[in-house]
């Protein structure tokens, strides 16, 4: 497998995802805003609605469908890897000392659900009974849950130049890159096929950078948003890894304003053919300031870019970039409908070829908007999947598309 993408919305041909698990049912009423979730879903109607989310890709396009689950299990059987992601889980907690005892007690398996779902105090001591903790609360975590998981499209990013992992912003979510950092760069399938672009090798703490905010806008140039989540650090390395690797040409810095509705790139707006794009009403004339990256020069292996403020707004960028552009907003531009389906993600359908989308049920007008225009839409159960606000696209990890 490749391991690159020239486009959005070329035809599905493999994606990763994370079927939820027992880090949904660590979220509480208490503990939610400190895991970054807005309410409490339900987890059995959760795995349903998911469950018909991946049937219904593999159903529709053939596609492969990889479960994070299964690749870590495999992963995790080699005990350095396993060690090295242990401690690093514990760090928070202080209690790195218990790894070892931890992966004595604990199959792989067992190991994979508690790097993904958490570890409690009072659930350590059944199988260390004389476990010492200090001042620990028996219902404290000696290992945090990745409740976000299940959106898949952060902890990394798949270009026309090769991956980037993320740095993410929330400490909360950091392991979720390095889970998959650590599965694509082991993985017998993937690892010989990584050409890792972000984060540079030996640079610790890192600039932040989701992939929620990385758009292939050709294969040529790469959109990124300079958003509350990726800072202008992370994008100037990004780019200059990517305009020294040769594909691509131009990468785009996108300053998103600081509101809820702008928190990633993909948020704003999606690519569903090689000229259309679904938006919110007047989401890309608020973006007012981009800025071009190309390459200057290589020299003696230093690679040299130039950076262009160009002051002008995301719409005039993907006039340029995308020849003949069509436009849709959410609800067909209707203001209380447009408002009401963005909330839930309106916008962020996910692609599964061209002018082939994959929705919401819930986002009705702006379906039928996009039959219209001769996309065929299919539509996926919403009612608990959409309370962690993201959007289908959120939730998926091209690995492979068929290349435009």
């Amino acid at each position: 497998m490749n391991l690159r993408i020239n486009s959005e919305f070329g035809t599905l041909r493999a994606v990763l995802m994370h079927r939820p698990g027992k880090e949904i049912d660590r979220l509480t009423p208490y503990n939610k805003e400190l895991l970054l979730f807005e309410d409490v879903p339900y987890l059995e109607a959760l795995q349903k609605e998911h469950d018909a989310f991946s049937n219904l890709i593999k159903e529709s396009t053939g596609a492969h469908v990889y479960q994070l689950r299964e690749l870590l299990i495999r992963v995790l059987y080699d005990q350095k890897t396993l060690l090295m992601l242990m401690k690093e889980s514990l760090k928070k907690s202080g209690l790195v000392h218990l790894a070892e005892d931890i992966l004595e007690r604990y199959s792989t398996a067992e190991c994979a659900s508690i790097l993904t779902g958490g570890l409690k105090i009072h659930e350590l001591r059944r199988k260390i009974p004389n476990l010492k903790v200090g001042e620990l609360m028996e219902s404290a975590f000696a290992i945090s849950p990745c409740p976000n998981l299940y959106f898949q499209r952060d902890p990394m990013a798949l270009t026309p130049s090769g991956v980037i992992f993320s740095s993410m912003k929330m400490e909360g979510r950091q392991r979720e890159a390095d889970l998959l950092r650590t599965i694509f760069e082991n993985h017998m399938e993937f690892k010989e096929n990584v050409n890792r672009l972000y984060p540079i090798v030996g640079h610790d703490n890192p600039p932040s950078i989701e992939g929620g905010d990385i758009i292939v806008l050709s294969g040529k140039a790469v959109a990124i948003g300079n958003s509350e989540r990726t800072d202008e650090k992370a994008i100037y390395h990004a780019a200059k890894a990517m305009l020294a690797e040769g594909t691509v040409e131009r990468v785009y810095e996108v300053h998103l304003p600081n509101k809820r509705n702008y928190m990633h790139l993909d948020t704003v707006f999606t690519i569903l053919d090689e000229n259309l794009v679904l938006t919110y009403p007047d989401a890309l004339n608020s973006v007012l300031q981009t800025s071009l990256y190309t390459l200057k020069e290589i020299k003696d292996d230093k690679v040299s870019i130039k950076r262009e403020v160009l002051k002008e707004s995301l719409l005039t960028v993907l006039e340029r970039e995308i020849p003949h552009l069509e436009i849709l907003h959410t609800a067909d531009g209707n203001p209380d409908y447009s408002l009401r389906e963005q909330w839930f993600d309106g916008a962020n359908v996910f692609a599964i070829g061209p002018r082939r989308v994959i929705s919401y049920n819930r986002n009705i007008h702006t379906n039928r908007a996009l039959r219209e225009l001769g996309v065929d839409v299919l539509e996926i159960p919403s009612s608990e999947l959409s309370r962690g606000l993201g959007g289908p696209r959120c939730m998926t990890m091209p690995l492979s598309r068929s290349r435009i």
